[in-house]
């Protein structure tokens, strides 16, 4: 399993950004994934799932409404639209696959790329 995200760094509050995480190693199509955040000196906190075919979605309180998960399966990349953000949104994102194909809300798998750092100024 490899996950490699792209896509970070700083923007204003209020602005957007647009996370992908490239997928390779396993079948991307069959596994439900996920965007997770370390905040400085925070533990990591769970954001957003997809399921494997891409119609169905969850979102943490935190960002709902703000953020959008998204995928394409014929290019086994993931994504993560961030929209008014806040200071707060400041961590390092990564993604993260399932086991299966369904969203299992706040639960943070092993399987996690390397992180792109987004930090929002005030």
């Amino acid at each position: 399993v490899q996950l490699v995200e792209s896509g970070g760094g700083s923007v204003q509050a209020g602005g957007s950004l647009r996370l992908s995480c490239a997928a390779s190693g396993f079948n991307f199509g069959n596994y439900a994934m996920y965007w997770v955040r370390q905040a400085p000196g925070k533990r990591l906190e769970w954001i957003a799932g997809v399921n494997s075919g891409g119609l169905r979605t969850y979102y943490a309180d935190s960002v709902k409404g703000r953020f959008t998960i998204s995928r394409d399966n014929a290019k086994n990349t993931l994504f993560l639209q961030l929209n008014n953000v806040l200071v707060e949104d400041t961590a390092v994102y990564y993604c993260a696959k399932d086991f299966g194909t369904e969203i299992r809300a706040r639960v943070i798998p092993p399987d996690r790329g390397q992180g792109t750092q987004v930090t929002v100024s005030s």
